[in-house]
């Protein structure tokens, strides 16, 4: 089983930038794709991005095209995931997650544990 830990969260303005961490605990991290999702008040969950098990597969929301980046380091067992020209509706919690592919990333049941999540506020 992964543990997953999140974080690098915040409040900036619009057209900032923020660069989250999903730090995974246990040997199996570099088996998984691995997803981030958000949650804004109010809203479901929805799905952001995802890569795939090498990290050459990429997969985005059009919503976060061009603006986001996933990357991941599976010697230090980290997602992350760059956010740039950030918006107003981009505050939510974002939270990350692991599965077996990105074949359906946006489907939150296909994945297998999730982190807490952390906070990320975009002010006008």
């Amino acid at each position: 089983q992964v543990q997953l830990v999140e974080s690098g969260g915040g409040l900036v303005q619009a057209g900032g930038s923020l660069s989250l961490s999903c730090a995974a605990s246990g040997r199996t991290f570099s088996s998984y794709a691995m997803g981030w999702f958000r949650q804004a008040p109010g809203k479901e969950r929805e799905g952001v991005s995802c890569i795939s098990i090498d990290g050459v597969k990429l997969t985005y929301k059009d919503f976060v095209k061009v603006r986001f980046t996933i990357s991941r380091d599976n010697a230090k067992n980290t997602v992350y995931l760059q956010m740039n020209d950030l918006k107003p509706e981009d505050t939510a919690f974002y939270y990350c997650a692991y599965t077996y592919n990105c074949s359906d990333f946006i489907a939150i049941t296909e994945y297998k544990g999730w982190g807490q999540g952390t906070q990320v506020t975009v002010s006008s």
